[in-house]
């Protein structure tokens, strides 16, 4: 069982660096200077927060050669700015589980001792009551990943089945994982892995973070039909 990180801006490719420049550089030099700019922690973030790049990939049409990770930061960045979430690490943290989640057997659960991934919560609340420390950790971060990318991805989809066959509602995926988020951020392997203070920003603040993906999700569902899912749209435009 892996940990999600908060590790998008680490992982960019020569294509997004190449991207990046088209988009922000005006000529050589200008593309040299943002090469040097990039290395840089702390310069890197200020580039990545400039408006163009988050236009440029949102209204980009056809085969956009970029990673899913800086995708999705450039958009989770901007969409949570807008709602007063402002932390880095938060946004990165949000965007690697939307990369990972776009993944079908990555969003699936997979503990110890179990066959089959757990890929319902109603499984998952089970496995937790006879998991070990180490393991409800990983439950109550999935539980906690899981409800946030369902419900900001695809909350017309949860509504629809809630109306029509009396499925939970968006409100039981806040409680869910409002709950999970704030267990799992007092956890020592939280704190060994530094994501205490993500957690406990995203238990406080699920509900605007919930409503900033739901933002994204419509910007991105424009570029296409809209029962198309999100995931088959992004693959679509990313590879």
């Amino acid at each position: 069982m892996l940990v999600i990180q908060p590790n998008c801006r680490v992982q960019f490719t020569a294509e997004d660096v190449d991207f990046i420049i088209a988009t922000l550089g005006r000529g050589v030099g200008d593309a040299e200077c943002l090469v040097r700019l990039l290395a840089d922690e702390e310069t890197r973030d200020l580039i990545l927060d400039d408006e163009r790049l988050f236009r440029a990939l949102l209204e980009h049409r056809g085969c956009l050669r970029v990673s899913a990770q800086l995708y999705f930061y450039v958009m989770v960045r901007q969409v949570l700015r807008r709602t007063g979430i402002t932390d880095r690490a938060v946004a990165d943290y949000v965007a690697e589980v939307l990369a990972e989640f776009s993944e079908t057997e990555r969003s699936r659960l997979r503990v110890p001792g179990r066959a089959e991934a757990l890929d319902y919560f109603f499984e998952m609340l089970a496995a937790l009551q006879s998991a070990d420390d180490h393991t409800r950790f990983h439950i109550r971060a999935h539980i906690g990943n899981q409800s946030l990318f369902l419900s900001g991805i695809f909350p017309d989809r949860i509504r629809a089945r809630a109306e029509r066959k009396g499925f939970p509602d968006l409100g039981y995926y806040e409680s869910l994982g409002q709950a999970n988020f704030r267990m799992a951020s007092d956890h020592r392997l939280a704190r060994k892995h530094g994501l205490n203070d993500v957690f406990a920003t995203l238990s406080e603040r699920f509900h605007e973070t919930r409503l900033a993906l739901n933002d994204m999700a419509e910007r991105l569902l424009s570029v296409g039909e809209p029962e198309v899912p999100v995931g088959v749209l992004l693959k679509a435009g990313l590879n």
